[in-house]
């Protein structure tokens, strides 16, 4: 069985003994000026791949696909990454996929005003096509589409 993946883009978010509290949630626009988000992850981790370390990247992209960078001298790509293992509870029936859960509340990100953006997560370094979460920008006020 692959992982199931669970994605949403909040205002803030908190993962609390494997459960998520969501404020916020289910949003695919924002701005024009940078404010605080939260990214939902939820994943039913397959029971064989139980007490293995599993990586978690998350990147911010560009509607062409490439990474958003951020910095002055020497940009670097905005991506979040992790490690994490879930156990099996005793007693849990065999086959049984292991919830894990987590919350990232992000500072403000200076995205440009008007474009279209995903984050992209990858597992294992095996991404697909429901794990991203696709979101656009308002355009300034007193330009077109604003």
């Amino acid at each position: 069985m692959p992982f199931q993946v669970t994605l949403m883009l909040a205002d803030a978010a908190q993962a609390v003994e494997g459960k998520l509290y969501i404020l916020g949630g289910g949003w695919s626009i924002i701005g024009p000026d940078p404010v605080p988000t939260a990214i939902a992850l939820h994943v039913k981790v397959p029971w064989d791949q139980a007490n293995m370390r599993h990586r978690l990247v998350l990147e911010l992209l560009d509607s062409d696909g490439n990474p958003i960078r951020l910095g002055d001298e020497d940009p670097q790509p905005i991506m979040l990454q992790s490690e994490f293992e879930v156990g099996r509870p005793a007693g849990l029936t065999r086959g049984t996929p292991i919830d894990f859960s987590l919350a990232l509340n992000l500072a403000p990100i200076p995205l440009p005003p008007g474009g279209r953006f995903e984050w992209r997560l990858t597992l294992n370094g095996e991404g697909h096509e429901d794990w991203r979460l696709p979101f656009s920008t308002r355009a300034a006020p007193g330009r077109p589409g604003g």
